[in-house]
């Protein structure tokens, strides 16, 4: 797929901030500041899974702090290219997990070839609402490693979601543990942008391969391809998309979020599953008006990073990061839909959909709704 490939090809060199607001508001309170009241720990962590020839991944987890345990610093330092950081505004490495017991782990999966850190502040919001969320960096299509072809990093997917939910659900259940009790096993959710989108959508449908998981008991895809075809002449693989029958298999909760300006996936894609997931139980397309594909990635605040730094536009090319130009110039100008709204709005409505249909949060469900989204001017939502 190759425009797809050359969107993530884009954005390989950086990760992406999602800003974070009062930690004292809520939707449910009545805010459109999404952050929750929890305080954020961050843990990072490799695993191997025996089953596939000792495969390794990275790992990544934010999760919930209960107040005594909580402190202000020193805030977590996520790496960019080696010497750059950016510092975390919330989070602390290594506090002790909230002691409550049952709570919702969440699955999040990175674009092609990019970075499992891309949306850490998104992480970060999720976990201030009580959720432990974890991010793989999905070996052998990811930045550092980048080796696989298209069908081979479709097939490693799934099983890496369902080796990882695997991964915690035992943590959760291995006394001493810092996840000890702290996981329902009868819910977990999977939110993914882009390729990790696709991700997403085949924990609910299966994919190049892979069965759905039924642990799995809603999903958020961002921007997903669901007709290959719609990107490229060319479809080079029959995982490059998902078909009607695959669509219609799925029997879970779906958010389905993208941005009218994406002429890397475009909004279209929305428009076809939206349609052909014909089984779900309850499926919202929520299209930010004036987004394009990278409103999701949150390339601004990183290549601003690189500014401040001292690393304007006209010196990319020199550290080879030429590929950032286009993105920057066509999503964080001055003419388009400024990037903090792009990442409020993205927050609310993940947030939102989680907190209501995992957890049965009361308030939430108002989020959802096409009242509500007519007071948001660059939101238009469906929902059936």
């Amino acid at each position: 797929m190759p425009s797809i490939i050359r969107a993530f090809l884009l954005v390989a060199i950086v990760t992406g901030l999602i800003a974070c607001g009062d930690s004292s508001s809520s939707p449910a309170g009545g805010s459109r500041d999404v952050t929750g009241a929890f305080a954020v720990g961050h843990a990072s962590f490799n695993v191997v899974d025996p089953a596939r020839d000792d495969r390794p991944l990275l790992v990544d987890a934010w999760y919930p702090v209960d107040p005594a345990d909580s402190q202000e610093s020193p805030l977590t330092e996520y790496p960019l290219a080696d010497p750059l950081t950016l510092s975390s505004e919330v989070a602390v490495d290594d506090l002790p997990v909230s002691a409550r017991p049952g709570q919702t782990l969440l699955v999040f999966s990175h674009g092609y070839q990019s970075i499992h850190i891309q949306s850490f502040g998104l992480m970060e919001v999720l976990a201030s609402h009580g959720f432990i969320v974890i991010s793989p960096e999905h070996t052998g299509n990811a930045q550092a490693s980048p080796d696989d072809t298209f069908d081979e990093a479709a097939a490693n997917r799934v099983p890496d979601v369902s080796f990882l939910i695997d991964m915690m659900l035992e943590r959760s259940n291995t006394s001493g543990d810092a996840f000890e009790g702290r996981i329902d096993e009868a819910k977990v959710g999977v939110v993914g942008h882009s390729f990790g989108a696709m991700t997403a959508i085949g924990m609910a449908s299966g994919w190049a391969g892979a069965e759905p998981d039924p642990r799995v008991t809603a999903i958020v895809p961002i921007s997903a391809v669901i007709d290959g075809e719609m990107q490229s002449d060319e479809r080079p693989s029959p995982n490059a998309g998902f078909t009607e029958e695959q669509l219609a298999s799925i029997t879970v909760p779906v958010m389905l979020i993208g941005g009218t300006e994406d002429i890397n996936v475009p909004i279209g894609n929305n428009e076809l599953a939206f349609a052909q997931m014909v089984n779900a139980p309850h499926v919202y397309k929520v299209d930010v008006i004036g987004a394009t594909h990278n409103h999701f990635a949150a390339i601004c605040p990183i290549a601003n990073t690189l500014i401040e730094f001292g690393l304007g536009p006209e010196s990319w090319p020199g550290i080879g990061a030429d590929a950032l130009i286009e993105p920057y110039e066509t999503t964080c100008g001055p003419d388009v839909l400024p990037i903090e709204e792009a990442t409020r709005l993205q927050n609310l409505y993940v947030v939102s959909f989680f907190k209501w249909h995992l957890l049965n949060a009361s308030g939430y469900d108002r989020y959802l709704t096409q009242e509500f989204a007519e007071t948001e001017p660059k939101i238009t939502i469906s929902v059936k």
